[in-house]
């Protein structure tokens, strides 16, 4: 659990478990420059593109919220309300009272959104497909996991 103090002591890392949680964590940084500079050169901030896809992906059994994106987007739910308000005025989603509960705002992609998600997932798709053999590398050794020397080499 994160903040606990490993009973297992300091020299029980090597510097190998430090390598394997760099290259991870490396892996994981250029997937988030990829995306940050592909949803830019589409003309949308990358906060407004992970609010796009959270509403997009959203699973629950109503539509999505402002609330909603507060929590997946990591952001107090005043932040996520002005992300919300500038994404309407800009015609990327629609902001709707709920039919069962008049109180709850539900969110939806506005069809210009849709467009533009649509483009911007498969240039991740794409991204991630190049990405996965250096990220499963990387996540098998962090996790102590057995891997070819070859494999070693690389992450």
């Amino acid at each position: 659990m994160v903040g606990e103090v490993s009973d297992r002591g300091p020299d029980a890392l090597s510097r190998s478990h430090y390598a394997a949680l760099a290259a991870f964590r490396y892996e994981l940084r250029r997937f988030l420059a990829f995306s940050e500079a592909a949803a830019t050169s589409a003309g949308l901030p990358p906060q407004q593109h992970q609010a796009l896809l959270t509403v997009a992906g959203h699973l629950g059994p109503v539509p999505p919220t402002v609330g909603h994106i507060a929590e997946r987007l990591l952001i107090a739910p005043h932040s996520a309300a002005e992300l919300v308000a500038r994404m309407v005025e800009a015609g990327l989603l629609t902001k709707n009272r709920g039919a069962r509960d008049r109180r709850r705002m539900e969110l939806a992609l506005t069809a210009d959104a849709e467009a533009l998600l649509l483009r911007l997932t498969e240039a991740h798709l794409e991204e991630l497909g190049s990405l996965e053999p250096a990220l499963l590398r990387a996540l098998a050794l962090a996790r102590g996991e057995a891997v070819g020397p070859d494999d070693i080499r690389q992450a």
